[in-house]
């Protein structure tokens, strides 16, 4: 027996380190393919990214290869996702509050320079050309100051770089035709050919390779100062605007404010925030839009609770008939997706061919203009959402009135008390406790509900004299994205990650508070 179990002892063994050696194979092997794609990203100039996934690949390697976090591993896949979707944007939203970040500037400093130090323009004369099939590839001849040279016989098979010399010859057979060169342009665009005289020419349209030589040069080693080849201008990069501009050696001064396309990113401190509070073309809007928020959302709460309330209230009354059929008709409204609602509405406020209009007309001879006046368009977007808004309040309501116990309702009735000192006294109270935290997550729900505004006007009415793209009925979540993706040419994302930043300091505010009338209640 003794023997037996000795021989059994080394294949445990075996089998044991047969495990250990698979599990930290395959963690390695993430390991060095994730360092390998952070690497990348690095080189590429995304920092942030290459950080998140060292970030999330390290911690994924400690839960799986330590047996002191075994139980954390259940839990890393959540761990991980709120990494990436939610601190991961927050924290790059507001990096990006701090710089000029917008539809001109979004790349590196390197990554631009590289852009300008790329571009080429036409140095010398044009060369017509021709292509000929030769065996086994193809030939270039071109003809220069009367004389015709020939390439080496080439593949065209690839978009590399070819560098090749032009003798003195003839090329084979007929020139191909022109739809032959387009097929080869990518190609042919890759080729640089070498003239007796050593000048370097590529091509520079569908029948001509002319002399193409490099439009800015270095005049430093860092590469702020470059020089026009084609001018003699000098440019400088300015880290204040994020652009190159027209730069004075003599004085050392920037010749112009405009900067050229295109720009780089910088770091501008507190500008952005600078910008909401003292441009008043921005100011201005931001104040009113702040303003409206507030009251939509506050507005958008109480209306949906009151009406929530009272239709909870009457569905629950035993001696309605057919309480069951009321119920699912009055949810209806939340069971079809909020989107259908939402345009089925937009058709029918039109102001022209709207059945509510067609209606107004009919009995008291007006139509209004719901999406034109400001007032109206808010009046009109209140009124979409509390329709979408009551179902959830009046079910929330249908839940809490069953759990009040009937025994106080009964003591009521024997005091002699009516159905308004009930609600006053019972219903409300032992209502509202336990539904303030529902409340103000529906607060906070409303204060940014871009769905709604987008779908419904867009934003629109739009105000008129303002710096960003602005209007009566936008939201501040609508407002930033107006900014972000509407802005007038320039797409302005730094300010409105500033703005963004803003919106999340309110809301986390409102989740805090949230969490503390919880906690009372809980108490």
């Amino acid at each position: 027996m003794q023997s037996v179990s000795g021989a059994k002892m080394p294949n445990n063994g075996m089998k044991l380190n047969y495990k250990q050696f698979l599990k930290w194979f395959v963690l390695g092997l993430i390991g060095l393919v994730n360092g390998y794609a952070a690497t990348l990203m690095y080189m590429n100039g995304e920092f942030p990214f290459a950080m998140l996934t060292v970030i999330v690949t390290s911690l994924g390697l400690y839960f799986f290869g330590s047996n002191k976090t075994y139980a954390h591993r259940y839990i890393f896949p959540g761990i991980a996702g709120m990494i990436i979707f939610v601190l991961f944007p927050l924290f790059y939203t507001v990096n990006l509050a701090f710089t000029n970040y917008s539809g001109k500037n979004q790349l590196t400093f390197e990554r631009a320079q590289g852009v300008f130090l790329d571009r080429t323009y036409k140095s010398g004369e044009n060369y017509p050309f021709k292509l000929h099939e030769a065996d086994n590839g193809y030939q270039l001849s071109l003809t220069v100051d009367g004389q015709q040279l020939v390439t080496p016989v080439i593949a065209l098979d690839n978009d590399s770089v070819i560098n090749l010399d032009l003798t003195p010859g003839t090329a084979p057979g007929e020139a191909l035709k022109i739809k032959d060169i387009i097929a080869k342009k990518n190609q042919l665009g890759q080729i640089e050919l070498m003239l007796p005289n050593q000048e370097e020419v590529r091509m520079s349209g569908l029948r001509n390779f002319g002399a193409v030589g490099p439009l800015y040069t270095k005049l430093d080693e860092d590469g702020e100062l470059l020089k026009n080849n084609r001018t003699g201008e000098i440019i400088k990069a300015n880290f204040e605007t994020g652009f190159y501009q027209q730069y004075d050696e003599s004085t050392q001064q920037f010749v112009s404010d405009e900067g050229l396309a295109p720009g780089f990113i910088v770091a501008n401190g507190i500008a952005n925030f600078e910008r909401i509070i003292e441009d008043e073309g921005i100011q201005e809007p931001f104040l009113e839009i702040f303003i409206w928020t507030i009251f939509f959302a506050v507005a958008t709460v109480v209306l949906t609770l009151i009406i929530g309330l009272v239709l909870a209230c009457i569905v629950q009354w035993e001696a309605l008939r057919g309480r069951a059929v009321y119920r699912v008709l009055l949810i209806l409204p939340y069971a079809v997706p909020s989107f259908i609602s939402i345009l089925v509405f937009k058709g029918l406020f039109n102001n022209s061919f709207g059945e509510i209009n067609m209606i107004l007309d009919a009995i008291f001879g007006i139509k209004p203009t719901w999406f034109t006046d400001p007032t109206l368009a808010r009046l009109m977007v209140i009124i979409v959402n509390i329709w979408l808004g009551f179902p959830y309040m009046m079910i929330l309501a249908m839940g809490l009135l069953k759990a009040i116990p009937e025994d106080l309702y009964e003591a009521s009735a024997i005091d002699g008390a009516n159905f308004i000192q009930n609600f006053k006294n019972i219903t409300l109270p032992l209502i509202m406790k336990p539904m303030t935290p529902l409340l103000i997550a529906s607060f906070a729900f409303n204060f940014n509900n871009f769905v709604m505004i987008y779908l419904l006007t867009e934003g629109g009415p739009n105000m008129i004299g303002v710096s960003e793209p602005a209007g009566y009925t936008d939201l501040l979540v609508s407002y930033t994205y107006r900014i972000a993706f509407e802005g007038s040419g320039t797409q302005d994302f730094g300010l409105a990650s500033a703005i963004a930043t803003l919106i999340f300091l309110l809301v986390g505010g409102l989740a805090l508070l949230n969490l503390r009338f919880t906690k009372l209640t809980q108490d």
